[in-house]
């Protein structure tokens, strides 16, 4: 197979038979799983790869003869009407859905040795990407079949895709955590296989410089989750279990949860068979937008298009401003968050089709003009968010636009190169993840009637962010904003200086004065009541040296630390009525 596919340079350097026998059965063994991890085997990789870098030499535009349009989709405003009823509608499709998270990725960028999903979504209390994810499920799953009284109650399943980087670790943080509450049944961890690099134009497979033996290999990209769950079976499963929805989302974007329940209402109302999350975007900003295309031979699609490639195509078909900016003050291109809700029964039909392949892409870095050769080997690449671009004219495409401040504060950056984000664009960094947490908790506080300080202005790591309230709630306490509506009322404050921490389901804030540090915790069987006015010194958020090594990872990335000076802390472990006073 390998002769046939041009690739007799893999055998050229071979000694003679009996001579590194097991090295050379080694490299058999590799292009073996190289081949049938791959939809339609190596044959097809090499074929695709050819076509591509033909293109990449030839400089094609992917989009020649493609015209852009604003797609239809709906733009929700926090708290109002409209967005209440989507929530609700949204927690009751929670129970047919099935949620996949894209996990294949270790921590290197942000500064962090370890896997993305086990770095603290806040420090204030400490709790984990993955953990928040699990317990959201769990909530959003409890609050759906709450909703349903007397249907059967199943478990909501939880898929998360691997790497040969991530996966013992992705496992090992579960076990030793009890699956952090989840049954260990529900979740499936599937592992994705990295693909053959390519040395040349002619996509001859690049053996690794240090080992004639081994071809090298790169990550493929998370459009690989397509692949992996058509091959598993479990889609099949779902479906036969009467699920309906499947819900895909990143590693490192501690919001993503409070933007869900919406946008699976609005994929329920409308019947999107794909619904693409989605954020406001100033025009020119460095996220991609979501654009309806529309080929002059009538094939249409609604995809996420780069930004780097969108302004110019807009220019190039009749838009003399290109990516611009409208009414709204934003471009009516929204960006993009990479986070899809896809319709089961479609998803199956079109992945039948396909076997999940994806539409891949590739990116050679050529040695100089000529694009004869690489500076180093390339490899195809395939992204989960296009898997659009293969859908028939028919399939319903939409998106849902939620506030940035309520569902997108990814963890992307290290310090050193979220200090060098230009004023007025998100660090994306571990430290303004953590703020963009207490922010969005203090807005949904302020907009459900709490008196909230303002934010100040703190310098961390060389990046200046805003500083609220450290405001922090488990996900069983709330889930949508009518659950904090229905758990917070009367008159309540809170200063710039408090921390508030809530982690029971059924605590209630009455007539609360908070100036300081507050943590009420209660089991499931307990009602309390939390009121009065707390006044101490708090927990105070301080500056330290993000290359201290007297400090963990995980504390450097974000360039403070918190000192525990003074808290009321209620924990209460017995079914009844409480209530806390001061």
């Amino acid at each position: 197979m390998l002769l046939e596919l041009g690739q007799v340079h893999l055998f050229q350097h071979w000694p003679d038979p009996g001579v590194d026998d097991h090295y050379k059965k080694a490299l058999l063994d590799q292009v073996d799983i190289l081949n049938s991890s791959y939809p339609g085997g190596l044959s097809s990789y090499i074929k695709t790869a050819r076509e591509l870098l033909a293109d990449s030499k030839a400089g094609r535009n992917p989009f020649d003869g493609f015209t852009p349009s604003v797609p239809s989709g709906e733009v929700l405003t926090f708290g109002d009407d409209k967005f209440m009823q989507y929530e609700e509608i949204g927690v009751k499709e929670v129970r047919n859905a099935a949620f996949v998270l894209v996990a294949g990725g270790l921590g290197e960028r942000l500064g962090y040795n370890g896997i993305k999903v086990a770095l603290p979504t806040e420090t204030t209390t400490g709790t984990c990407f993955l953990q928040y994810y699990i317990e959201s499920i769990l909530a959003l799953s409890e609050a759906s079949f709450k909703q349903a009284q007397g249907e059967f109650r199943r478990d909501v399943p939880f898929v998360i895709m691997t790497s040969d980087d991530t996966h013992e670790r992705t496992l090992q943080l579960l076990e030793s955590n009890a699956y952090f509450g989840m049954k260990p049944t529900q979740i499936k961890l599937l592992k994705q296989e990295k693909v053959a690099c390519l040395a040349d134009n002619d996509a001859r497979l690049a053996l690794d410089p240090n080992n004639k033996y081994i071809i090298q290999t790169k990550p493929h990209g998370h459009g690989d989750v397509h692949a992996l769950l058509y091959s598993s079976g479990l889609l099949k499963e779902w479906k036969d279990a009467g699920l309906r929805w499947v819900l895909f989302f990143q590693d490192t974007n501690g919001l993503l949860f409070k933007g869900i329940p919406s946008a699976l209402g609005v994929s329920a109302s409308k019947e999107y068979h794909v619904n693409s999350l989605a954020v406001p975007r100033k025009a020119k900003e460095a996220s991609g937008g979501i654009t309806k295309l529309t080929h002059t031979d009538g094939r249409e699609m609604v995809i996420n298009v780069e930004y780097n490639q969108l302004d110019p195509l807009l220019r190039a078909t009749g838009h003399a401003d290109g990516d611009s900016n409208c009414e709204t003050g934003y471009s009516p291109y929204p960006g993009n968050i990479n986070q899809l809700i896809l319709e089961l029964g479609s998803y199956i039909d079109e992945l039948s089709k396909t076997g999940g392949a994806i539409k891949e892409f590739i990116n050679p870095k050529y040695t100089d003009s000529t694009k004869t050769a690489f500076k180093s080997s390339t490899r195809l690449e395939c992204m989960m968010q296009d898997y659009p671009k293969t859908l028939p004219a028919s399939a319903r495409v939409g998106f849902t636009v939620t506030e940035k401040w309520l569902a997108y504060a990814p963890v992307k950056n290290n310090p050193q190169d979220a200090a060098k984000v230009p004023k007025g664009n998100a660090n994306q960094s571990a430290t303004s993840g953590e703020m963009a947490i207490y922010r969005a908790n203090n807005m949904i506080l302020k907009k459900a009637g709490v008196n909230v300080d303002n934010p100040v202005m703190h310098v961390f790591n060389s990046q200046e962010v805003e500083v609220w309230a450290r405001v922090v709630w488990k996900p069983k306490w709330a889930v949508t904003f009518a659950d904090v509506k229905n758990k917070v009322s009367r008159n309540n404050s809170v200063s710039q200086k408090s921390t508030l921490v809530i982690k029971g389901r059924d605590i209630f804030i009455e007539d609360l004065s908070l100036d300081g540090a507050l943590i009420v915790d209660s089991v499931d069987d307990a009602k309390v009541k939390v009121g009065g006015s707390v006044c101490n010194n708090g927990w105070i958020m301080e500056s330290i040296d993000k290359d201290s090594s007297a400090f963990p990872e995980e504390i450097r990335t974000r360039g403070f630390k918190i000192n525990r000076m003074e808290q009321l802390e209620k924990s209460y472990g017995e079914p009844g009525n409480f209530s806390l006073t001061s």
